[in-house]
């Protein structure tokens, strides 16, 4: 018996053998991107990771980049990686997703949102949710219902500023978003102790999904699976309130999704947690950036002002009060202003994908099974783009599309410009997070002046996040 085990523990060893070296032959024999893979098992996690700068790439891209090209491999996340700078390579992986890509984020991720989020759904099933979301965010319900809700809980947040004082901006934004979604989503009242219960549980739920994934006790990542239960219990609660009274209310998306769709109770609570987390945390970013952003330059300050006045002005003449869809078309500058926010501040970073063929790319070779990462802020922020791309300049997105003097080419081209991601997998929600942006800017322009009460920029974490929560002394606008 005991010969019998050595040899068959030798046979394995053997075998073990031959296909590592079969796999590295295989390695070999691939054209792999130039790169380093770091440390056995950690890889270069912990430095691709490291803080940086928002308005930067961080000096492990600088350095990366400079050294192995836009291309390059590495070991990150616990899996062989192939990082992309390059604006092709970044639109040829978007435009290709479910063919030769699929979304492929951290268990982690998975383990937090859950199985049935959006962001971590692949085929058929990120189909159907996408749809669903797309459904109940269509322009129709941004005309006549949710731009009047946008401005309402605008006015509701701006209101509460008084003159030379300081603000939290950061703070600020997010409990406009949250309440926009908390009420979008179930019908949810601002300052009501049930929404303030539920904004509570979900700061400590977020806190998690940053954090590293370390499920110990006393850890943020701990703290936050328990406010995920706590989070779906209360989803859960409203929905059975709705099936006991059968009122499904369209206008907001439990009511909606009860009445139009046939997912299961655990498909609905993931959707409405990821919504929650996607509709709040993104566009109270890019607020925060645009404050940032806005205040160190006041001559796109004064020209927003001109437009919004230009558009009051008009209001007043035909006694509205409330924006229309026609007073949001009209705010050309300020969508330049945006489209600047988005591509300077860069929201999301970057993109989890993997490769599910074999692919073959600029004389490179991606092996089916590697992660790709898709690196957005990286051509955001390359200056063989975008002219000066470390600068807000918002005027740029005036530009006619051509050649400039510096060899580069206007940037509302679709080929460098992604800030909601692109193909399939296109942020449902991106038309809704412009119309915050919009008439939050409107408003917050023609109410006030505002100045950085203490030192603080943006810093990617890889979320981006001000660390002192933006503070700013405001002041009433004369003209208001």
């Amino acid at each position: 018996m005991y010969n019998f085990e050595l040899e068959f523990a030798l046979f394995l060893v053997c075998l073990s053998l031959i296909f590592l070296n079969l796999y590295r032959k295989k390695q070999t024999s691939l054209n792999l991107p130039p790169g380093n893979m770091g440390w056995p098992f950690l890889g270069e996690t912990i430095a691709y990771l490291k803080p940086y700068a928002a308005t930067t790439v961080g000096k492990f891209m600088e350095e990366h980049i400079s050294r192995y090209g836009k291309i390059y491999k590495s070991h990150l996340f616990g899996e062989p990686t192939i990082v992309s700078a390059d604006s092709g390579l970044n639109k040829f992986i978007l435009q290709n997703e479910g063919r030769l890509f699929e979304c492929s984020y951290p268990r982690s991720i998975g383990g937090i949102l859950g199985k049935w989020s959006m962001l971590v759904l692949v085929g058929e099933m990120h189909k159907d949710m996408r749809i669903i979301s797309l459904n109940f965010l269509s322009n129709s319900r941004l005309k006549t219902h949710l731009l009047r809700e946008v401005e309402k809980h605008t006015l509701l947040v701006l209101s509460s500023w008084t003159h030379n004082s300081v603000i939290f901006a950061q703070d600020e934004a997010k409990k406009f978003t949250f309440n926009l979604m908390a009420e979008h989503i179930m019908s949810l009242e601002p300052g009501k102790p049930e929404t303030e219960e539920l904004k509570s549980e979900y700061i400590t739920f977020m806190k998690g999904v940053v954090s590293a994934p370390l499920n110990f006790p006393g850890t943020a990542y701990r703290k936050a699976l328990k406010s995920r239960s706590t989070i779906l219990k209360f989803i859960e609660q409203k929905m059975e309130e709705r099936i006991l009274r059968k009122s499904e209310d369209e206008n907001e998306l439990l009511g909606w999704v009860l009445k139009n769709s046939n997912l299961s109770k655990e498909q609905i609570l993931d959707l409405v947690l990821s919504l929650l987390f996607a509709g709040h945390e993104t566009s109270s970013v890019a607020i925060s950036l645009a404050i940032y952003f806005l205040q160190g330059c006041p001559t796109a300050v004064q020209q927003l002002r001109e437009e919004h006045l230009e558009i009051g002005k008009m209001k007043k003449e035909t006694g509205e009060t409330e924006l229309s869809w026609d007073d949001y078309k009209k705010m050309e500058f300020t969508q330049c202003v945006i489209s600047e926010t988005l591509r300077l501040g860069n929201v999301v970073r970057f993109l989890h994908r993997k490769a599910v063929k074999d692919v073959r790319y600029k004389g490179y070779d991606i092996p089916c099974g590697w992660k790709v990462l898709p690196v957005i802020a990286a051509v955001h922020l390359d200056e063989t783009l975008f002219d000066q791309p470390w600068h807000f300049n918002p005027w740029r997105w005036q530009q006619p599309h051509e050649s400039n003097s510096h060899g580069t080419t206007n940037p509302t081209s679709n080929n460098y410009f992604m800030p909601f991601g692109g193909g399939p997998r296109l942020c449902a929600g991106s038309e809704l997070a412009k119309l915050e942006m919009a008439v939050f800017i409107h408003h917050l322009v023609l109410k006030f002046d505002w100045t950085l009460a203490d030192s603080d920029q943006a810093f990617a974490f890889p979320f981006v996040d001000f660390p002192k929560g933006l503070p700013i002394k405001i002041t009433v606008h004369t003209s208001s």
